[in-house]
């Protein structure tokens, strides 16, 4: 797949998103029409920019590309859990554990450390490691309640090819976007006209 420019994105967020930032980052690998794809998460800049936008970061943080890669994978780790939840699978173990994992990592503390030279110490983590290690609790938090709470009856994948975002069914509505609705209903309309014996 090509990627497309973040800057030329122009996707707003799915039904749901608003509510659970980790849907919202669920979503943040787009699958556009074309063989297009757009990573909001793909440089450490861009990853730092979307912690910012959701009060995670503040907007110098200085997110380097291991951060940004842990944040990619809980990303996967995610998906992989909200697939498993909408397809009625049970849910991946290495999925559970990397969620697990992401909710413990904020320590409420500085943690006691042994160093050689100085005995016994408080240290605390880097600053910038301190923001993603909170940044990863928050949204790790967030995907399991809402995969454990009254929304989750909710939750569903957009069913408009070539879509892969995840969203909170509304009523009738059950695409992530208008654009994927629209696309949804033109190539109904499309296959009857297709089809013999619908002109």
């Amino acid at each position: 797949m090509e990627e497309t420019p973040i800057d030329d994105l122009a996707v707003p967020p799915a039904p749901g998103a608003e509510q659970y930032p980790a849907l919202d980052l669920a979503n943040s690998a787009v699958a556009l029409t074309g063989g297009q794809f757009a990573d909001l998460l793909g440089t450490p800049a861009a990853a730092n920019r979307w912690l910012f936008r959701h009060g995670l970061a503040p907007a110098d943080a200085g997110i380097q590309e291991t951060c940004a890669s842990q944040l990619r994978s809980l990303r996967e780790q995610i998906r992989a859990l909200l697939a498993a939840r909408v397809a009625g699978q049970p849910a991946p173990g290495d999925a559970l554990d990397a969620v697990n994992r992401a909710m413990t990592k904020a320590p409420a503390a500085a943690l006691l450390r042994w160093d050689p030279a100085r005995g016994l110490q408080r240290v605390a983590a880097h600053p910038v490691n301190q923001i993603l290690d909170h940044a990863l609790a928050v949204l790790a938090g967030d995907a399991a309640d809402l995969l454990t709470g009254a929304d989750a009856d909710r939750l569903t994948a957009c069913p408009s090819a070539p879509c892969n975002r995840y969203l909170l069914r509304h009523g009738r509505r059950h695409w992530c976007s208008t654009r994927c609705g629209d696309r949804a209903r033109a190539a109904r309309a499309y296959a009857r006209r297709g089809r013999p014996g619908t002109d």
